[in-house]
């Protein structure tokens, strides 16, 4: 197992992250530009105006090279989104994803929210494995046309238990 630290997204992450969305899914699903556009929407939205009590990106690391990212973001009062998702080939089938969930998880429930939701394609197996594997219910799906490709759009979602009294 390789020595990982997670740290907290910093705005000076934010163009590995893009290049890297678009890099690796260009690559691996085919996905056009229009895909990295989305990604670096998201993460300017998220660095001009988060609130840190209750949204979190997280970079995970190993020897200063960057390997993957994370982010819980706020979808409503009660429901975080987990957003940009992402393992570096290199970093797969180590541990690092669910790690990198388990993290997100973890913040969401102790920042007070009563579940969590993701949009993910189908394609995406492994990810979608991992999901499972954590308690996350498929609860819809449909075909879309996206970032040049006929996919088809997966949500899903996770209540977090109640707390014993």
């Amino acid at each position: 197992m390789m020595d990982v630290t997670l740290r907290r997204f910093a705005p000076t992450d934010m163009q590995w992250l893009v290049a890297r969305h678009q890099d690796l899914y260009a690559r691996e699903a085919g996905f056009d530009e229009s895909f990295g556009a989305l990604v670096a929407d998201i993460v300017h939205s998220f660095c001009a105006g988060h609130d840190p009590a209750c949204e979190r990106g997280w970079v995970a690391e190993s020897q200063g090279k960057r390997l993957g990212t994370v982010f819980c973001m706020k979808k409503d009062d009660e429901t975080a989104q987990l957003r940009l998702f992402l393992l570096t080939p290199e970093a797969r089938g180590k541990g690092l994803g669910k790690r990198l969930l388990r993290d997100c998880m973890d913040f969401a429930r102790a920042a007070g929210y009563r579940g969590m939701m993701l949009k993910t394609h189908e394609s995406h197996r492994t990810a979608c494995a991992l999901y499972q594997a954590f308690g996350w219910k498929l609860c819809g799906s449909r075909p879309v046309q996206s970032y040049g490709q006929d996919l088809v759009e997966q949500t899903w979602r996770l209540a977090f238990q109640a707390a014993e009294a």
